[in-house]
């Protein structure tokens, strides 16, 4: 097996050796920092010694993510040369080629998938993001690696040091036969040293996500959601014209508040939210049907004058509402507003934001109190790290409005991501 031009660090090449030693082996820490290329070597050396006997299976949260973090680096012509055009894979497909071996791809999104691997018999599998499966496809997974010399290979960004994976296998690697490398960004060999700085300040020193996704560390979440954010910086007296106007995030309550934000992109590039439309039901005595929040909305945006402009009036690209808001949805349509569903996967939204405000690429007009009040007080709940996950503290009426941003921007990020990555 032909190697020699791939460029790996030291560090990846002895971990690769030193990986046949084990019957399971991880490779855990930052977010680009070579640790999946290694693994990805390891993999197809492990594959060419494989026994006979017993199936091979990639495992991962989802077909797709197999296809985007495995196999598509695994067809790269520039990392793997011509070993590249030993795998096969039709787009879709639960099996790909490898080595002129059939591979099973087998998606993990719940602890149900556990079952797709009863009664079958593997002799080497290899799993992606392994602190987003199931702990007991984990445990099933490995029960199935029964053929003499089976062995898994894994990889994993950290999480909190109460996960699972840290505490019944990283913890006790040596009595489990246990191979472990840790990576930060600095180990990657290929990458240059300005695209490293540009990502560290993405991420923003001391933040629970620089030291996760930078410095490959398993730390809790605790404390401020949104940490790095500073009023000095994040909030701004006036808006730069705005060149388009992205979404209305709207997080929607009866009893609880409706909470509005207006996102726009400046002429600078950067994205701004330059207003916010709140109604607390609670606090007023005073609930509004869904055809009233629709005819207040509309009404406000029709009122708001854009930067520079002599014209009242504000059109956003997008109304993109909580998805569980079924009925207030289907009124929206009937006014023609034509609202989406936002994507709600809370723990990217904040990881997007925390990045934002992080690099100086989203910042708030004074105006938008309550958001302002939100951000400041917004707090990772504490009972939750102490079971390995990451949840902010909810509350009812100190959250919708961060909501709101999160559906504003995640739902939209193909309309602005690129003009912001060209942000000095």
């Amino acid at each position: 097996m032909d190697l020699a031009g791939l460029p790996l660090s030291p560090k990846q090449i002895r971990s690769i050796a030193r990986s046949q030693n084990h019957r399971f082996s991880i490779w855990s820490g930052a977010v680009r920092s070579g640790k999946t290329i290694a693994s990805l070597v390891a993999f197809l050396i492990a594959m060419a010694q494989a026994p006979s006997s017993g199936l091979v299976l990639i495992v991962g949260r989802s077909l797709q993510t197999i296809e985007r973090n495995i196999l598509d680096p695994l067809q790269d012509y520039a990392l793997f040369g011509a070993l590249a055009n030993q795998v096969q894979h039709t787009r879709g497909a639960t099996t790909a080629t490898i080595l002129g071996r059939t591979v099973h791809l087998i998606g993990a999104s719940d602890s149900r998938a556990e079952g797709r691997l009863r009664g079958l018999t593997a002799c080497l599998a290899l799993a992606d993001e392994m602190t987003l499966l199931p702990e007991e496809f984990l445990n099933q997974l490995l029960a199935r690696l029964s053929v003499p010399g089976a062995r898994a290979l894994g990889t994993t960004n950290p999480d909190s040091p109460s996960h699972w994976l840290k505490r019944k296998y990283l913890d006790r690697a040596r009595e489990l036969d246990l191979g472990h490398w840790h990576f930060t960004l600095d180990d990657n060999p290929v990458l240059e040293d300005a695209y490293k700085d540009a990502l560290k300040a993405e991420y923003g020193v001391g933040t629970l996500w620089y030291d996760r996704f930078i410095l490959g560390l398993w730390k809790a979440a605790e404390g401020a959601v949104y940490g790095m954010f500073d009023e000095s910086r994040h909030v701004v007296d006036i808006v730069p014209a705005i060149q388009q106007y992205i979404s209305l995030g709207v997080d929607y309550g009866t009893q609880n508040p409706l909470h509005a934000v207006l996102i726009g992109q400046g002429v600078d590039g950067r994205l701004y939210v330059t207003s916010e439309w709140r109604h607390d039901g609670r606090a007023t005595m005073h609930s509004l049907t869904d055809m009233e929040y629709s005819e207040r909305l509309r009404d406000w945006l029709a009122s708001l004058r854009p930067p520079g402009s002599h014209t009242t009036g504000v059109h956003p690209k997008y109304i993109v509402v909580d998805p569980s808001a079924a009925s207030f949805i289907t009124q929206l349509h009937r006014d023609r507003m034509y609202p989406v569903p936002a994507k709600n996967a809370v723990l990217d939204g904040i990881r997007m934001v925390s990045s934002l405000l992080a690099s100086d690429k989203l910042l708030i007009h004074r105006s938008c109190t309550e958001l302002i009040r939100e951000i400041q007080g917004y707090v990772w709940d504490p009972k939750a790290a102490l079971l390995g996950e990451d949840k902010p503290l909810k509350s009812t009426n100190a959250d919708h409005g961060l909501d709101a941003l999160r559906y504003g921007l995640v739902t939209t990020e193909s309309l602005w991501r690129r003009q912001i990555e060209e942000v000095a």
